[in-house]
C-alpha cells in the first residue's frame, strides 16, 4: 500500500485496486495517505515536476516536485527490485535554493547546494561493519520511498 500511495501522489492519486477487499489495517493505510495527499495537495499539482532518474535507464526511478518559492520540496524514490549488497548510493537533486537551509523528512538539514551537487545518501556504507549491516531490515522488491524537504 505505502509502494502504491508513494507512486500515486505524483500522478492521479488512483490505487488501481478493489478496496472492498481491504483488510480494516489497509484502510487505515488509505486513510493516512489521503491526508497526506490532501496536506501536501498544492505543492504537488502547482510544484514544478522534475525527472531525477528514469524508469527506462534502470531498475530504479526518482522524481521531485518543487514549490513555486522554493521552501518545499517532495521527493519520490523506486526501486523494482531488491538487490543483495547494494553499494553506497545517493541521489543529486534538483530545482532547489542552493542558499537555503532544508530540513529532510523532520530529521537531518542540508543546504540546497547540498542536496543538488552531493545528494540524499540512500543505502549506507558497511565496510568493516558486518553486523551493523546483518542487524538493519533489508527492504525487498518494490520499494518506495519519500523525502519531504521544508525550508528553515
Amino acid at each position: 500500500m505505502d509502494t502504491r500511495a508513494a507512486v500515486a501522489y505524483f500522478g492521479t492519486f488512483g490505487y488501481e485496486l478493489d478496496i472492498t477487499k481491504l483488510s480494516d489495517q489497509e484502510k487505515g493505510q488509505v486513510r493516512e495517505q489521503v491526508a497526506f495527499f490532501k496536506e501536501n495537495r498544492k505543492l504537488i499539482r502547482n510544484g514544478e515536476f522534475h525527472r531525477l532518474l528514469s524508469p527506462f535507464d534502470d531498475n530504479i526511478t526518482a522524481w521531485m516536485v518543487v514549490s513555486e518559492d522554493k521552501t518545499e520540496a517532495l521527493v519520490g524514490y523506486y526501486k523494482v527490485l531488491a538487490k543483495p549488497n547494494e553499494p553506497y548510493q545517493r541521489i543529486k537533486l534538483t530545482g532547489l535554493d542552493p542558499n537555503q537551509l532544508y530540513q529532510v523528512n523532520n530529521e537531518t538539514s542540508y543546504y540546497g547546494d547540498e542536496l543538488m551537487n552531493i545528494g540524499i545518501i540512500l543505502a549506507g556504507n558497511y565496510i568493516d561493519r558486518a553486523s551493523d549491516y546483518w542487524s538493519r531490515e533489508h527492504p525487498g522488491d518494490y520499494q518506495a520511498r519519500l523525502f519531504m524537504l521544508k525550508a528553515l
